[in-house]
């Protein structure tokens, strides 16, 4: 029987009491619980992940699993960077902040998004139904072609932000093909090397991710606050919660941008590709 990790209820704990704090409590607490909430709940995934393999980020080194918090901030602000341009959400705030402050908060909420994301996707490889390989169609890019798929990237980026009103979407898919071949070329660990061989278990392991996280962004957003809305041409509605129904298959690209993300900053930080310690590149059976 495996031994029930003490993070878990512990993080099972502190997530419930920041959503129902979030939701019904007074202020000015309420206004500052996105991050015990979130924390919460990646160290809730972590525990079930400890429980069902018998392994963790958490586990396995915890200094790294500090990076993760340290990663997500500068990947969160690219896109909150994007989000001048674009003008798709906006925050409701309940009192104002200085610039240093908001900044400050912001970053510190911005540094759960890496470590939900992919303690999420660590979670749904125990399943059997993704912790094994699953094939598919084999692309196998030279390097001049995935120099062209990242420039195709930038470019795509970039129309996002001239033409905001009819090209936004491409932002979300645009930031992985920049970073993904990147990854590929300096031999760090990327979505393209993978499906060169056909493999294609970590692509749907983390649209999952996206999408299960993307669910729980949006639920504890709806009546939280401060909270984000949305002001997204063409498909503002229906929505569930304040996304737009159509806005969720954004979380499908976001996931793979974060891993991609992830493996860069490694290599640019520490001069090697991630040597398996994330755990969800390789199918445990």
């Amino acid at each position: 029987m495996r031994i029930l990790p003490w993070w878990l209820p512990a993080g099972a704990a502190l997530a419930v009491i920041a959503w129902m704090w979030s939701w019904f409590g007074s202020p000015p607490a309420r206004w500052h619980m996105f991050f015990p909430l979130w924390l919460g709940c990646v160290l809730t995934l972590d525990g079930l992940v400890f429980r069902r393999a018998g392994s963790s980020l958490l586990s396995r080194s915890p200094r790294r699993f500090g990076v993760l918090f340290l990663f997500s901030v500068p990947l969160w602000w690219v896109f909150e960077g994007a989000n001048r341009f674009l003008g798709n959400w906006r925050y409701v705030m309940p009192t104002p902040y200085g610039p240093i402050t908001y900044a400050l908060l912001a970053s510190l909420a911005f540094s759960t998004v890496m470590p939900a994301i992919l303690e999420m996707a660590s979670l749904l490889r125990t399943t059997p139904q993704l912790g094994r390989r699953i094939g598919g169609p084999v692309l196998a890019p030279r390097r001049a072609g995935l120099l062209a798929v990242s420039a195709l990237g930038a470019v795509m980026v970039a129309l996002a932000l001239l033409l905001p009103h009819h090209a936004f979407p491409l932002v979300w898919i645009g930031v992985f093909l920049v970073l993904d071949p990147i990854n590929e070329l300096f031999g760090w660990n990327s979505i393209s090397a993978q499906v060169r061989n056909g493999r294609w278990d970590t692509v749907l392991t983390l649209w999952a991710a996206g999408l299960c996280c993307g669910i729980l962004w949006e639920l504890w957003n709806w009546r939280a606050a401060p909270k984000w809305v949305y002001e997204v041409p063409f498909v503002g509605r229906p929505t569930i919660f304040e996304m737009p129904l159509l806005g969720y298959g954004g979380y499908l690209p976001f996931a793979l941008e974060v891993y991609a993300a992830y493996n860069l900053l490694h290599g640019l930080v520490f001069r090697r590709p991630d040597d398996g310690w994330l755990g969800i590149d390789e199918a445990p059976s």
